[in-house]
């Protein structure tokens, strides 16, 4: 007799260096609780990012700029993706960092471009006239192939749709068959079909479907309320840089010299700016009909001093553009040359006049008590347990050395205490893995001593 064990549905993702992050952490009043929403300590920075989420919510602060400074480690990526999750998905959130410009196929301009129109989401709002319900009937009606032989052809598809108030059978085209299939839809899902363009929108399965021991992974819907013929507003998401895309795509012919010519092209192609000066009449159009409306989002430019002299300039005509985003950096740099240059030397790296037009907001370096309670923190996302006296350890030593190391030392000392046939990690686990590896400091008052040795 075989015996097997049923799975787990529930996706595991893993735990990345932020996934504790869920919010900046602030009270009704926007002060900052000291230990809040996966964040701990900054309160000044914290406040200032929540002061920010609200002008960019009251849509006041488009096409401005803020810069994150601090030393390494003092959670400058944290309060960026802190105010994204603060904003909700529906505003577009795009993280990048300075050296990605730096592209072998195009431009460090049109690299910086596709990203700010990227960070530029338009909602479209239309009233449609649909068929919606959930699916009682799918029956493909077949003919004999008019071109003759032994297949067959579907002539027309008849679905059943059923909602609270009553049912309907409709009779449609097979080119809506396609879509059906595309979508996966059986019987049993809700759906609602366009009535002008024929497109079909699966919603989910009806909830009348669902029970206590399903193991599917499906997303349960309630049976749509009124006729199934009805008018519905459909809202759809997209950004800017979507919309560049699908109107840049080369449309060949379907023989061999242009299927090879497609081929032949580079990876990524250029999109013009007379195509994005089409595309934004298009959406003011769309704007001042009140069809769609403009949702600035946010772009954040890690280490930003990567950046050259040129992008720096480009930034400045970006930033001006009637249409832009709120553009967050993040530098762990003081005073340093600007790169692209010889001589200039700039705070941050980052040219005066760009400095100028930036609110900049502080990270310090975090204290012994917030070091030991951010790594409680992800020692409890990771699923790990600690002795107390280990957790006064890591504090210790991130105080020394970095947060960043101590951090990652948790997952050795976790090996090393499996090992030794324990489930709480102890000081000693730490000790352990603290002597078998180095930190920065260690590493390179290691090589200042046999400095002799290594090769030049």
């Amino acid at each position: 007799m075989k015996i097997e064990e049923v799975k787990s549905t529930v996706r595991t993702q893993r735990i990345a260096a932020h996934s504790h992050v869920k919010g900046l952490g602030l009270d009704e009043v926007g002060a900052a609780v000291h230990s809040a929403a996966g964040l701990v300590g900054q309160k000044a920075a914290r406040e200032a990012a929540g002061i920010v989420v609200d002008l960019i919510k009251s849509k006041k602060m488009a096409g401005r700029a803020l810069l994150l400074a601090g030393p390494p480690g003092t959670g400058k990526t944290a309060i960026a993706l802190a105010i994204a999750q603060e904003l909700g998905n529906k505003v577009p959130f795009c993280p990048m960092v300075g050296s990605e410009v730096f592209s072998n196929e195009i431009k460090k301009t049109e690299v910086l471009m596709e990203n700010f129109r990227r960070s530029i989401g338009l909602r479209i709002r239309e009233t449609k006239e649909v068929y919606e319900g959930e699916v009682t009937e799918l029956t493909p009606v077949e003919t004999e192939n008019p071109m003759g032989g032994y297949g067959k052809t579907i002539s027309n598809v008849v679905i059943g749709l059923k909602t609270a108030k009553g049912t309907k059978q409709l009779k449609l085209d097979p080119s809506i068959f396609d879509a059906l299939q595309k979508e996966k839809v059986e019987v049993g899902d809700v759906i609602y079909i366009e009535a002008n363009s024929g497109a079909v929108k699966r919603q989910g399965r009806s909830d009348t479907f669902a029970t206590e021991f399903d193991l599917e992974t499906e997303e349960y819907v309630p049976l749509p309320k009124g006729d199934v013929h009805k008018k519905k507003e459909v809202i759809q998401d997209v950004t800017l840089h979507d919309l560049d895309v699908a109107n840049a795509r080369p449309q060949g012919g379907q023989d061999v010299l242009s299927m090879m010519g497609q081929l032949m092209k580079p990876k990524k192609t250029e999109i013009t700016d007379k195509l994005r000066m089409e595309i934004n009449k298009v959406v003011n159009k769309y704007i001042d009909q009140g069809i769609a409306e403009l949702v600035p989002g946010v772009l954040f430019i890690d280490e930003i001093h990567m950046l050259d002299l040129e992008t720096f300039t480009y930034l400045h005509k970006s930033l001006e553009s009637p249409i832009a985003p709120i553009v967050i950096f993040a530098t762990n740099r003081g005073r340093c040359v600007i790169r692209g240059t010889t001589d200039i030397v700039s705070p941050h790296g980052i040219p005066l006049d760009l400095l100028d037009r930036l609110l900049i907001i502080r990270t310090l370096l975090y204290s012994t008590a917030d070091m030991e309670q951010i790594i409680k923190l992800r020692a409890q996302t990771e699923g790990l347990q600690l002795e107390e006296n280990a957790f006064a350890r890591l504090s210790e030593i991130g105080t020394s050395s970095t947060l960043r190391y101590a951090v990652q030392l948790l997952t050795p000392a976790h090996q090393m205490c499996k090992v030794n046939g324990r489930n709480q990690i102890s000081k000693e686990d730490i000790e352990d893995v603290h002597s078998l590896f180095l930190d920065a400091k260690r590493s390179s008052k290691h090589l200042s001593e046999k400095n002799n040795k290594f090769m030049l």
